[in-house]
């Protein structure tokens, strides 16, 4: 049986895939992967069972793999900003 997660090595987990989350180009899903992230970590923050949190941080952290190659494909082929984004400012050339 593996040896349960330390609860530092847990918050580790939950700050990189947060992090990745926000790699993400796309704001459809950044915003989700943020959401599920946190939704997530809060559904096994109480856990106390060593077993379950075992199996957790082995899910999670093959997830991890996942979502960084999704980030990276994302911000590859990332499209348009939508209208909800904040816009970069558009600057004038002025020839005062």
């Amino acid at each position: 049986m593996a040896s349960p997660p330390t609860k530092q090595s847990l918050l580790h987990l939950y700050h990189s895939m947060l992090r990745t989350s926000q790699s993400f180009s796309s704001y459809n899903f950044r915003h989700y992967f943020v959401r599920r992230t946190k939704s997530t970590f809060r559904e096994i923050q109480s856990e106390t069972d060593p077993a379950k949190l075992a199996a957790f941080y082995e899910e999670k952290a093959k997830e991890l793999a996942v979502l960084k190659r999704s980030a990276i494909v994302n911000q590859l082929y990332g499209g348009w900003r939508l209208v909800v984004e904040k816009q970069k400012p558009q600057h004038d050339r002025s020839d005062n």
